[in-house]
């Protein structure tokens, strides 16, 4: 009867192919990912945060990671109404993937594209 189907090594040289590729690295750790926006200049500062969908809220940064959720206090929300109106939020975490736009209150300044390669 056929093996195939059957999980037994589906044309592989042995049960450790594999291992030989892993060994000689085990006391290394991976390198970090460096997140593209240093966030930590505007700890403690105003930023403005729009969303996907339109909501905009404002208020201090206190704290956030590598996938860009953000901590803010006294937030208010910004309601896309005729009047204008604002809302009080208090304390609240922002998902990093929601987040389409992060600006600080007082104005912004141009940085170099972080996607560019160097031309040589």
């Amino acid at each position: 009867m056929s093996e195939r189907g059957r999980g037994r090594g589906g044309g592989r040289a042995g049960s450790n192919a594999h291992s030989n590729s892993r060994q000689g690295n085990a006391n290394e750790k991976p390198a970090k990912r460096e997140a593209i926006l240093d966030l930590t200049k505007y700890v403690d500062t105003q930023i403005r945060v729009k969303f996907q969908g339109g909501r905009e809220v404002t208020g201090t940064l206190k704290g956030f990671d590598q996938l860009m959720n953000l901590v803010l206090d006294d937030v208010e929300e910004n309601l896309a109404s005729e009047p204008p109106r604002t809302r009080k939020l208090g304390l609240v975490v922002l998902r990093g993937p929601t987040i389409t736009l992060l600006s600080p209150v007082d104005g912004w300044e141009e940085i170099e594209n972080p996607f560019l390669q160097a031309q040589s």
